[in-house]
């Protein structure tokens, strides 16, 4: 069913998580993903979302079965693009809402992952990313992230410190020698290109995904050296 400007969005469940409030609604044929009131995503294209994880294995050119850990789950489709190339190896995702698990294992956005929440690379965590790379002591060929609209328009205060010299020096710590960083965002940020420069990350660009309306989808890669 095409949408209109007449159709109303159609909430399916709503928890308040451990970190405020997450809403999943329909509206038309798409499902949307609310937290605390903001828009995080939906399942309208996923073509940036899948950009995301292809740039970051097309810049690990020099190893077989790349790790990759992916910050957020949300609608599932950089796990799912990730789970569909058999070029990856172990495949992590850090998820903090238990209510965006559970619509994926058992509720409506099972049609997106249902495939790649049953290959036997996929490991789900809950837990906070930011708190996760701070104390885990696993490693990883690729970070992919996408757990704000960017950067500069993090989700909740508490992100705001991932894309910080510091919270940047965490995850160069949880990369392997030659790593990539990719950072999913809905509009350039010429400011994180200079401090990933400034952390010490490597040959970093950004590469633009044109979308419908306003200014397009970027993701930022960047290389750990070693």
């Amino acid at each position: 069913m095409p949408i209109t400007d007449t159709d109303e969005p159609v909430v399916i469940d709503r928890h308040e998580g451990p970190y405020g409030e997450v809403v999943l609604r329909r509206h038309g044929e798409l499902l949307q993903i609310i937290a605390n009131g903001c828009f995080l995503m939906d399942t309208s294209d996923g073509r940036s979302e899948r950009l995301l994880v292809d740039a970051a294995l097309s810049a690990l050119t020099d190893r077989s079965r790349p790790s990759v850990l992916i910050g957020g789950l949300g609608v599932g489709f950089s796990l799912a693009q990730a789970a569909a190339d058999p070029r990856w190896g172990p495949i992590t995702v850090v998820e903090r809402e238990p209510s965006v698990i559970a619509w994926h294992r058992t509720g409506p956005l099972a049609e997106v992952s249902a495939g790649a929440l049953a290959d036997a690379r996929t490991e789900i965590v809950e837990a906070d990313l930011v708190t996760y790379v701070n104390e885990t002591s696993a490693t990883f060929d690729a970070l992919c992230l996408d757990i704000d609209n960017g950067p500069d328009w993090t989700v909740s205060e508490s992100n705001d410190s991932l894309y910080s010299p510091t919270g940047l020096a965490s995850c160069a710590r949880v990369l392997r020698p030659g790593g990539v960083l990719a950072v999913w965002s809905a509009r350039p940020s010429a400011e994180f290109e200079e401090t990933l420069g400034n952390a010490g990350f490597q040959q970093v660009r950004t590469e633009e995904i044109p979308v419908a309306r306003g200014v397009p989808d970027v993701v930022h890669l960047a290389i750990r050296p070693g």
